[in-house]
């Protein structure tokens, strides 16, 4: 029996704005991003879904309620649906983690799966965290529908599992602040399985201001670097 998940990327935060690795710090939206929730909010008014479940962090938290509101429903929050770790370079511009962790940045733009930096989580260790949520939430609600507000970073996992990507490399999907994603699990025992019914719609964002994007070609990479997790 198959399941479906609505992800929703959190609204924007001061930190994206600066483009800072926010990882697992507990970031609360912006103005922008207040907005954009309450413009999804209304959104989903026009969806129908059984729960809800988000990240426990604020920003995603902040993201959803418009939305539990809109459609009467309870948040449940969890630890599994966080950001990828970024350890010790949390809270830091790309230019700062040049300056203070030389090494780590160089190793970063190979972009290897493997990789993670200081007490940080490897691509590796957080795509096998993504899968393990999904397949606990597909369990627990098969047959339904499923809100889920979680972080860029889970959904570029996701992104890539459902298109057969490895984990290294370039991010290659669009993974906007507070965009309408919808996918459906067609196994509970098999969260690899995904297929994309929408992705990256933000009609409902229409007029508002450009949102900040990293852009590595700033950077002198390997062919095969691309934009890092940093939402």
């Amino acid at each position: 029996m198959s399941t479906d998940l609505i992800l929703i990327r959190h609204g924007e935060t001061d930190w994206n704005r600066e483009l800072r690795f926010q990882g697992h710090i507990d970031v609360p939206l912006n103005d922008i991003g207040h907005e954009q929730a309450r413009r999804l909010g209304l959104r989903m008014a026009q969806e129908s879904a059984d729960h809800l479940v988000c990240s426990d962090l604020m920003r995603c938290q902040q993201t959803a309620a418009p939305t539990a509101l809109q459609l009467s429903l309870p948040v449940r929050t969890t630890v599994s649906l966080r950001e990828q770790s970024f350890g010790a370079v949390e809270g830091m511009r790309a230019d700062e983690i040049q300056a203070q962790h030389p090494r780590a940045w160089e190793d970063w733009l190979k972009f290897q799966e493997d990789f993670s930096m200081p007490q940080g989580e490897s691509p590796r260790q957080f795509h096998a965290r993504v899968l393990d949520a999904l397949r606990s939430i597909a369990h627990e609600h098969q047959g339904l529908t499923v809100l889920v507000f979680t972080h860029g970073g889970v959904l570029d996992m996701v992104w890539r599992t459902a298109r057969g990507l490895g984990l290294g490399g370039p991010r290659q999907s669009d993974i906007p602040n507070a965009g309408f994603n919808r996918i459906r699990l067609p196994d509970a025992d098999d969260p690899a399985r995904i297929e994309v019914i929408a992705w990256a719609d933000t009609l409902h964002l229409a007029d508002m201001p450009p949102q900040p994007v990293y852009d590595q070609k700033r950077y002198v990479a390997p062919p095969e670097a691309g934009k890092p997790n940093v939402a």
